[in-house]
């Protein structure tokens, strides 16, 4: 199921040139101008930050609930069970996130210290 999640989100993405892939979280999270956009999570569920003004709609809808690391709520991010990310709802989750992070400013790639 991750893996099939992960294959449709990059085919949704697959036209932006401005979107990379970084392996995350124990899955993959795809970058929009090196700003997190959303991930596939290895339970199959998929990680969307959808910023502050959108997280009261987003989180009415179903088997959607706020991203929790370390015990502590994630400002922006939300976490889409499985079973609601079939047909077209892909792509609207995709879009929400697109509508929060497209317009931040684009992140330049950090340099990675060799080992």
């Amino acid at each position: 199921m991750a893996a099939e999640l992960k294959e449709r989100i990059r085919a949704a993405l697959a036209d932006d040139p401005n979107v990379a892939e970084v392996r995350m979280f124990g899955g993959v999270c795809f970058m929009l101008n090196g700003n997190m956009l959303v991930c596939s999570m290895k339970d199959g569920s998929m990680l969307a930050r959808v910023g502050g003004e959108q997280m009261p709609a987003a989180l009415k809808k179903p088997g959607v609930a706020r991203m929790v690391m370390g015990g502590r709520e994630m400002k922006d991010f939300v976490v889409v069970h499985g079973d609601e990310l079939g047909g077209a709802a892909l792509k609207r989750w995709i879009a929400l996130a697109t509508n929060y992070v497209g317009p931040m400013p684009a992140k330049e790639a950090r340099a990675r210290k060799a080992k």
